[in-house]
């Protein structure tokens, strides 16, 4: 809430137009479906080695959105990132037992949002339908 009011507040000072405003909102929510929709396919799919698939896939379809897309797929990118170091120290004692497959896992996410194809992280076998 804090961060939505700060947005809100620093484009009234810089003189943002509510119809770019409303733009960026419109892409955040269009973004966020798009990721959503990227990790129920990972569940669905339930494929190992797919996961950096659908990073990338989430965050290019976000991305392709706009301003707006791209800042919702970085924070829900980050934010599972963290929570996920989070639930590995408590785990497992210390955040290093994951940490190299949370690199991985952002390094896929920049991928896809930088607007490069996220069949590079396509394994071999995944259905068509992804």
């Amino acid at each position: 809430m804090k961060l939505f009011v700060g947005i809100l507040l620093c484009s009234l000072v810089l003189g943002v137009s509510s119809q770019r405003w409303l733009t960026f909102l419109k892409e955040a929510g269009q973004g966020t479906k798009d990721m959503w929709r990227a990790y129920s396919d990972m569940r669905e799919a339930n494929y190992i080695g797919a996961d950096k698939y659908f990073h990338a896939r989430g965050n290019y379809d976000a991305a392709q959105r706009g301003p707006g897309g791209a800042w919702a797929a970085k924070v829900i990118s980050d934010l599972r990132e963290n929570s996920q170091r989070v639930t590995d120290f408590f785990r497992h004692g210390s955040s290093g037992h994951g940490a190299e497959d949370s690199k991985a896992d952002q390094a896929a996410n920049e991928w896809g949002r930088s607007g490069k194809d996220p069949n590079h992280f396509r394994p071999d076998g995944l259905p068509s339908k992804y």
